[in-house]
Parts: structure tokens; C-alpha cells; sequence
């Protein structure tokens, strides 16, 4: 309350903040605070001796880095990628003062939804059973689930690959997809998500086609490219502007070099294969990969190699988008020099000093 006699305001109230903890998770937070309910203080009265009322106590929710705040209707409200980033998710209401007549109004209140997405430099993406999570296993120290049917991985694993200089490279082996994830069948949108966060994406895929049971149809290795390119485009566009590298893998298996060829002759000329598919199959653009590399990730065959390639296109692309900050920078610098060489004089002729 504000103090009508002598003009006194009183204190607002407090703010909700959503804040990022690298030591925080989900779990514990929702252990912590199992009512879901959170209010910051409420502001002091104006009084005699205190006419400027103290400002209530501000609430702060600790949340794991890779928050993702929305409101009940879906909105973004913002997002949380590193150690100490805050979002205001609730206003406290204004003390009373003369403009409302002394009477304090109400705070802001508001449901949210916090969604937590992984944060990597490389996403691993393939159908199920591709060999990703043996490829983790190869590239890092991550010790995921291993075994010979579809869905190993039914959360993401993530790894770091870590070099002879003491660099450190962070692989998310997300859950595998299936046709239709984008309409949210088998892992659907919990895995279509945790793409948007990665810097770069790792196609896996196996040479000798995949097939997800006995009453789905068989593809080939170019065939399930084609279908994980289309798959992320109906999910997000975005997506498909991200650098991608293609690894194939299980090329231990027989026959293996000749289906790679095979392979190789489609991916340089995919227009002329993409009759074999139905027209809502096709992507509107097909991937074009910074590398293409033939693993195998049981014998450990080409993993140095994607592992170089990996680093390598990280950087050029770091060094691409440093580069194009800079010419923006240089860009906004020149409009506004010619901006202000510009100005008209003013209209009595008087010009003063800059």
C-alpha cells in the first residue's frame, strides 16, 4: 500500500526468474519443489518512517542448462544455454503510488512448461539398429546400450570425443528414427527436438539397408538417406540448413565395397534415382554432406578418419560464421558512418558542431 497522506509509494513486488545451473536437473528441482508453485515476496507498505515501501523478494527457479521455457499455450517465453542465463517469466505488481491511487496492483502470474533439449556439437541421426550407439561407444568414453534389435537407445547418450591436444568434441546419439517421427510415431518430436540444438549433424547409416520389422518394408543405404533428409524437412526446415556428414557404416559386412559404390553413384547423381520413390517421399532439396566416410564400427575401421573430418568441418564452419559476423559488423559500421555523413544540415543553416 502507498501512504496517501505524505505521497508515500510502496515497494513493488517481487519478480519470477527461471535461472540455468550446470549442476541442476529436472529430477532434482521437481524432487525439491513437488508443488510446482513458486512466488516471489510481496513489496513493504509505505509508512512514516519508510515512506519508499521495500521492494519484495525476488523467486528463482535453478533449472538445468538446455531449457527451453514456454508458456500454456506453447509460446517461448526464451531459452536457457549456459551457466547463469536468466529468464523473467513473472512480474511483480507495482506498489501503490499516486498514479494508482495509493492501491497496490496485482503481480503477474502464469503457468509454464520447462523442456529440456540436448546440447552437442555433433547429433547422431540414423533408423534404428544403424550402429549409433556402437559408434558412440567407439568415438568416446560413453558406455550406451548395445544389442541386436531396433530401438537400443530410448534416451539420448552423449559423449565427447577427446583428442591427442586435449580438444573435446560433445556426440548426442539421439533415440533412431522411423518414417513418420515427424507426426510424432515411435520417438517422434522427443527426438526431432534434441536436432534443433545440435551444431552439426552425423547421418549414420548401414550398407545393407534397413528394415524395421518383418512387415515393413525393406530400404537401401540410399534409400534411408533420402527418407531421414525428408523426415527432419517435415519436422522443421531449419533442420536441413545445418552442415551434415554422412558415415556408412558395417562396412565388416560382405559385398560391402561394391554396395558403397553403388551408393556413392547415387548420392552424386541422386535426380536420377528419386523416380523410385512416391512423390511425398521425396525431399524439395536432397543433403548435400561435407564428407562422406566408410566405417565400421565394430572393427574400428575408418573411425580416426571421421573423427578428423568431424573436427575439421566444426571448424571451417566456426571459422565461416565468425567471418560472416565480422563483415556484418563492418556492414552496420559503414551504413551508419554514411548515415551520419549524410545528414541534411538542419533547415535554418545552422550547423553545429559534431
Amino acid at each position: 500500500m502507498g501512504y496517501p497522506r505524505l505521497g508515500g509509494e510502496g515497494g513493488k513486488g517481487g519478480d519470477v526468474w527461471v535461472v540455468a545451473h550446470k549442476k541442476m536437473t529436472l529430477k532434482q528441482l521437481k524432487d525439491k519443489y513437488p508443488q510446482k508453485r513458486f512466488v516471489a515476496g510481496e513489496g513493504a507498505n509505505s509508512r512514516v518512517n519508510a515512506l519508499k515501501g521495500s521492494r519484495g523478494k525476488d523467486c528463482e527457479i535453478p533449472v538445468p542448462v538446455g531449457i527451453s521455457v514456454t508458456d500454456e499455450n506453447g509460446k517461448i517465453i526464451g531459452e536457457l544455454n549456459k551457466e547463469k542465463d536468466r529468464i523473467l517469466v513473472a512480474e511483480g505488481g507495482l506498489g501503490g503510488k499516486l498514479l494508482t491511487n495509493f492501491l497496490p496492483l496485482k503481480g503477474q502470474k502464469r503457468v509454464i512448461h520447462l523442456d529440456l533439449k540436448l546440447i552437442a556439437d555433433i547429433g547422431l541421426v540414423g533408423f534404428p539398429n544403424a550402429g549409433k550407439s556402437s559408434l558412440l561407444s567407439q568415438v568416446s568414453h560413453a558406455k550406451p546400450a548395445i544389442a541386436d534389435y531396433a530401438f537400443t537407445t530410448l534416451q539420448p547418450e552423449l559423449g565427447k570425443i577427446v583428442y591427442n591436444d586435449f580438444r573435446q568434441i560433445s556426440v548426442a546419439d539421439l533415440p533412431g528414427l522411423i518414417e513418420g517421427a515427424h507426426m510424432n510415431k515411435g520417438m517422434g518430436h522427443k527426438f526431432l527436438k534434441h536436432i534443433e540444438r545440435t551444431r552439426q549433424l552425423l547421418f549414420v547409416v548401414d550398407i545393407s539397408g534397413f528394415q524395421l520389422s518383418s512387415q515393413t518394408q525393406y530400404r537401401t543405404a540410399f534409400e534411408t538417406i533420402i527418407l531421414l533428409t525428408k523426415e527432419l524437412e517435415l519436422y522443421k526446415e531449419e533442420l536441413q540448413t545445418k552442415p551434415v556428414l554422412l558415415a556408412v557404416n558395417k562396412m565388416d559386412l560382405p559385398g560391402a565395397q561394391d554396395m558403397f559404390h553403388v551408393l556413392m553413384n547415387q548420392l552424386q547423381n541422386p535426380k536420377d534415382f528419386l523416380h523410385l520413390f512416391k512423390k511425398n517421399m521425396i525431399p524439395e532439396r536432397t543433403v548435400e554432406f561435407q564428407h562422406i566416410i566408410p566405417i565400421s564400427a565394430i572393427t574400428g575401421e575408418g573411425i580416426e578418419e571421421l573423427k578428423n573430418y568431424i573436427r575439421k568441418s566444426l571448424d571451417e564452419h566456426a571459422n565461416q560464421e565468425n567471418g560472416a559476423y565480422h563483415k556484418k559488423q563492418l556492414l552496420n559500421l559503414q551504413i551508419s558512418n554514411t548515415i551520419s555523413y549524410n545528414e541534411p544540415p538542419p533547415k535554418n543553416g545552422v550547423t553545429s558542431p559534431r
